[in-house]
Order: structure tokens, then sequence, then C-alpha cells
């Protein structure tokens, strides 16, 4: 899947340590997906991380534009 990451996602992105390829397995092979209650632009994607002890990893992306867009990631 192509997306480009914003500013804001790129910074908490680097500051949570959060590897590439867990956003790209999170966006590919969602456990769970949620909308957003305030944007409907935006969609919630959930996947836990075997490396992280199972922690679930929440990454936040605009599906209306292409490439999509990263806004954010936890």
């Amino acid at each position: 899947m192509e997306y480009v990451l914003t500013d804001h996602a790129k910074r908490r992105i680097l500051k949570r340590q959060i590897r590439s390829e867990w956003i790209e397995e999170t966006l590919l092979y969602p456990a769970r997906i949620e909308f957003d209650q305030e944007d409907p632009a935006l969609l919630h994607v959930l996947r836990p991380i075997a490396e992280r002890g199972f922690r679930t990893l929440r990454v936040i992306y605009n599906e209306t534009v292409s490439p999509i867009a990263i806004v954010t990631a936890y």
C-alpha cells in the first residue's frame, strides 16, 4: 500500500520508535478498523505487535487522498 507521512506522523513515529514495517503490516492486515468519531475522512487501523509484547499499534490515516496520508501512529 502506498502512503505518505505527515510531518506530525514523522515526528511521532521517530519519538515512539515505531518501525515502518509495523505500519505497513497494520495498514495491510489490520486486526480492527475503526472510523474516526470527529473526522469522517480518517480511519483508524489497529494491530498487535509481537515485538512490543503484543501492545496494539494504532495508525490513523486520511483515506480520501491518494496516496493515503498517515496522520499519526501510537
